[in-house]
């Protein structure tokens, strides 16, 4: 799967790593399983004073399984799960595919009409809910083929379940008969539907196999872990949702399987995951760029708080602006690294590798062991490009989607003769290090030259009132596009449109300055913290539809 030109094997042989990783090739169930009997006894999950130990968590999830196969649950079934970080996500999660059913995962912040795309796409006759979001799923019950309700509360709900649906407790204690074996064939079944996106349309569900999850958590463990001692008693902090790929692998069955305790978070909090950085002093803490914003911006003395005792810093999940890699690693005395992926890789290809040092600045890293990249040409996808030019990154590698659920034409178009083309424009450098510049459909065509609003973001990230910071495409009558910029001010800054836009001018071409600023309270997110692009941009295109039919 490696290519001996790749200079990125040169990295991995100063680090004394194998570029191959160990595949292990059973099925997320035997993953478990297997992560149970060598951690018994250990704490895998810690819920607000609660301790789930492994041996503790197996029977529930057994438990669960009967019940679920008592009401008809069997392999291929869509099982929905739109739950917060909980321990009752992870019983559901692996009594689900111990069933060989298809975990279907929603995000308990989405509204009716993604709930019921999700729902009716997917084709799920079950559903466990959180109890805080329960009336949108009562609401479109009727346009779905859901026939069993699960409803999850934290001990706070004021009404019980509808009619004929069952609170978790209940569902759990059904008498029932031992869950059957099932045939998996962990290559072939899928495991998990992970919907993607969402902004642009109706969401793909990206089809996961046993496989891409169990290989995706196998090489993310090669990329971190030099010695699994290292973590043997440990804590990380469960505050990615698991309900999106990169918390799942990355957090929650990257914890199972060395046998870390999870200390559970269902929302990010700041003040909270400060409680968990002093009181419980975990070795690893993977966040997305925002998190690291909001830690920063608590004014909390961070090193107080005992951050400087995290053995490893990851981000992923969108850009990190090198000057938030910057302030935090001063702060708090530990390098951030970098990672990339998608949730059609299950989702990690790429890492900065911690036991090289600090990483690169505005790097993404190397291809994680087992995967190999490209750059392509954008327009056919077709031509290698030369090293240090920009092009679409192209995936290969186990951890690689199985394809979109009911979506030949655009499966197709994504995977190529193996290869996941990810729509993102990215370049490599002569070390083996890659660099994304931006999405293929973010980029801006002005006065005819392509920008990349990551290049404006960074810039803008180097203001000192500067706390977050968008930069999008709007019409323009004369240049087709322009650039827009949005920004939240740090608590206290005067910055004027003027100042930003001066401050860009000095720093960017003249075709890649903003040409308006608009301060904003907030900017719209995902449920990861993602800043959304998107929703600005159609902000702007309905702004200018409204005025040209006034």
């Amino acid at each position: 799967m490696f290519r001996t030109e790749r200079p990125w094997l040169e990295v991995y042989e100063k680090g004394r790593v194998e570029p191959e990783t160990r595949i292990f090739d059973g099925t997320l169930y035997e993953l478990f399983s297997r992560a149970v009997e060598e951690h018994r006894g250990k704490t895998a999950l810690g819920f607000y004073g609660t301790n789930f130990e492994f041996g503790r968590l197996q029977a529930l999830v057994e438990k669960m399984a009967a019940s679920l196969a008592a009401r008809g649950v069997m392999k291929g079934d869509r099982v929905a799960l739109m739950l917060p970080n909980c321990p009752q996500y992870v019983v559901s999660f692996f009594a689900i595919v111990r069933l060989g059913a298809i975990v279907t995962q929603i995000n308990p912040m989405y509204v009716e009409r993604e709930i019921g795309h999700i729902l009716n796409d997917s084709g799920a006759e079950t559903i466990l809910v959180f109890a805080d979001v329960y009336e949108r799923v009562k609401a479109v019950l009727p346009d779905t083929n859901l026939k069993t309700v699960v409803v999850v509360d934290f001990g706070t709900e004021q009404e019980g379940p509808g009619a004929g649906h069952r609170s978790f407790e209940d569902f759990l204690s059904t008498d029932a008969d031992p869950a059957p074996e099932v045939g998996i064939d962990p290559a072939e079944d899928v495991a998990a539907l992970q919907y993607t996106g969402g902004t642009t349309g109706m969401s793909k569900g990206a089809m996961l196999t046993h496989r891409n999850l169990v290989a995706n958590v196998q090489q993310t463990i090669d990329v971190f872990v030099r010695d699994p001692a290292q973590f043997r008693g440990r804590k990380c902090v469960g505050a990615l949702p698991f309900f999106h790929i990169y918390g799942l692998t990355c957090v929650m069955l990257f914890g199972i399987k060395l046998g870390i305790e999870q200390v559970l978070l269902p929302r990010f909090d700041v003040h909270e995951a400060l409680a968990v950085f002093e009181n419980d002093r975990p070795t690893m803490f993977s966040g997305v760029p925002t998190m690291y914003m909001a830690l920063l911006a608590s004014g909390a003395d961070l090193r107080k708080h005992h951050l400087h005792d995290v053995q490893i810093f990851n981000s992923g999940g969108s850009a990190l602006p090198v000057n938030l890699k910057r302030s935090f690693e001063e702060q708090v005395g530990k390098p951030l690294f970098e990672g990339y992926g998608l949730s059609e890789a299950s989702p990690v290809t790429h890492n900065n590798p911690p036991f090289l040092g600090q990483g690169r600045e505005g790097s993404i890293g190397i291809p994680i062991p087992s995967t190999d990249a490209r750059i392509v040409d954008v327009e056919k996808g077709e031509t290698e490009m030369p090293i240090g030019e920009s092009g679409e990154l192209i995936i290969k590698g186990p951890q690689v989607m199985k394809g979109y659920l009911n979506m030949p034409q655009e499966t197709a178009e994504t995977k190529r003769d193996g290869w996941l083309y990810t729509g993102d424009i990215a370049k490599m450098d002569d070390s083996g290090y890659f660099y994304i510049v931006d999405r293929k459909k973010d980029m801006i065509v002005a006065s005819g030259y392509n920008v990349y609003p990551r290049e404006i973001e960074e810039v803008l990230f180097q203001h000192p009132d500067a706390a977050e910071a968008v930069a999008i495409g709007v019409s323009d009558e004369y240049r087709g596009e322009a650039v827009k910029a949005f920004v939240v001010k740090r608590s206290g800054a005067q910055a004027t449109e003027e100042d930003v836009l001066a401050f860009c001018k000095e720093r960017l071409a003249a075709y890649k300055t903003p040409k308006a600023v608009e301060f904003r309270e907030e900017l719209p997110k995902s449920a990861v913290g993602k800043l959304l692009r998107r929703v600005l941009v159609d902000e702007e295109r309905a702004k200018t539809e409204a005025t040209s039919q006034s």
